[in-house]
């Protein structure tokens, strides 16, 4: 009946014919549709499908009225969608805030919202840290908090509150949560500039100070060279390994990955973490080496190109499976490596450290910081430094003391 195309962005009215009410009607609704997603806002109107067939020609009065009650709710919708467009800014979550829908101005219901979006787009990991930022905040302030009451002052509150059980990376980290939804609130207008509360001279998000640690070649060497007479250690090790070897590669990539994936003896895949994230899909490529095709086949799954390399998905887990899987698969291998760091003396060794000592290997022996963050997927090189950062002080340390080795 109503139609309306901005920038990618398309408003209809649709009949929702998916599920009839007891009386057989079904409800009309406003359809945003944006890449390849729709959403749809019900207007309180139910119809058959006989009856909305005949709407746009009927004459009665009745009729009328529901043209009239249709127009509005569109207009209302496009008039926000058209204004989001403008300004660039367009996504569900601030439409849903400048329409009022699914959120009530509270800082939960944008939350919520959020949720149910990272939900739909099967981003697991994120949707269950906003659940748990949710839980958060309610401790706090309850059940239903106004946006006019995430004020510096509150957050403040928040902090001290949550730093008693909390360190202040993960303090951090659910802040980000919140000023992400504050910043959508900003965009959408459902808060004004002057009541925003982050920034400069306003709160400031801390930054815990990093515990990443690089272990040394001579570390690394003790544990590719470390036999168990248990063979699960020995597998979990070697997946681990394989993370250090794989650039690093996150274990949700590493389960992810297929026969395919492998191309003229590379492997080759793009970060989860960013895939969505970003304009251009980063692809990363690790050579096969050696001993990654020894892992590959030592524990690998039959190489055919549709099998994953290794054998803990099937390819039928929901978005929830496959994070359980992921997180199972990591719980193991740090548990077998924390065991084969205190036998080794080299202390609590995790799938991060992985990663991070195949980033500090790199830098120490002289690699461009250019080519380490491309293999580590990293979009920016400032995001490299900062993942560095926490190292320098350990090489600032060592090189200190050679300055007096003669004494």
């Amino acid at each position: 009946m109503y139609n309306f195309s901005k920038d990618g962005i398309v408003v209809s009215t649709v009949l929702d014919a998916r599920t009839a009410n007891k009386e057989g009607k079904y409800p009309i609704k406003i359809k945003v549709y944006y890449q390849r997603k729709p959403k749809y806002y019900s207007i309180g109107i139910c119809m058959t499908k006989e009856e909305w067939n005949k709407l746009p020609d009927s004459k009665s009065s009745e009729s009328k009225k529901i043209r009239q009650a249709i127009e509005s709710s569109f207009s209302l919708v496009r008039m926000n969608v058209e204004a989001l467009a403008e300004k660039g800014t367009f996504s569900f979550n601030t439409l849903n805030l400048r329409l009022g829908k699914a959120t009530g101005d509270t800082l939960n219901s944008a939350i919520r919202a959020k949720i149910e979006e990272l939900k739909n787009e099967e981003r697991i990991g994120t949707m269950q840290f906003y659940q748990t930022t949710l839980v958060m905040v309610e401790e706090v302030g309850g059940k239903d908090i106004p946006f006019s009451t995430v004020t510096v002052e509150w957050l403040q509150k928040c902090e001290r509150l949550w730093s008693k059980t909390r360190s202040i990376s993960t303090i951090g980290m659910h802040m980000r949560n919140i000023r992400t939804l504050m910043n959508e609130a900003k965009r959408a207008g459902v808060i004004k500039e002057s009541q925003y509360p982050f920034g400069k001279g306003l709160f400031e998000i801390k930054t815990g100070i990093g515990r990443k640690k690089g272990l040394t070649k001579k570390q690394l060497k003790a544990i590719f060279d470390y036999k168990s007479e248990n063979e699960t250690t020995n597998r979990y090790k070697d997946l681990w390994i394989f993370i250090y070897l794989c650039n690093g590669i996150n274990p949700t990539d590493m389960l992810k990955l297929k026969f395919s994936d492998i191309v003229d003896g590379e492997i080759c895949f793009v970060r989860q973490k960013t895939e969505r994230t970003t304009k251009n899909r980063k692809e990363i490529r690790a050579v096969v080496s050696s001993q990654l095709q020894t892992i590959i086949d030592k524990w690998g799954n039959k190489p055919l190109p549709d099998n994953y390399i290794f054998p803990y998905m099937k390819g039928h887990e929901t978005a929830i499976e496959r994070k359980a899987i992921v997180r199972d698969v990591v719980k193991r291998i740090n548990k077998r490596m924390k065991l084969i760091g205190e036998e080794l003396g080299i202390g609590n060794i995790t799938t991060y450290t992985a990663r991070h000592s195949y980033a500090t290997v790199l830098k120490r022996s002289g690699a461009n910081i250019s080519y380490i963050s491309e293999s580590l997927g990293h979009t920016d090189l400032r995001t490299t430094e900062a993942y560095l950062a926490s190292f320098e002080k350990e090489e600032r340390a060592k090189n200190t003391n050679l300055l007096t080795s003669f004494l």
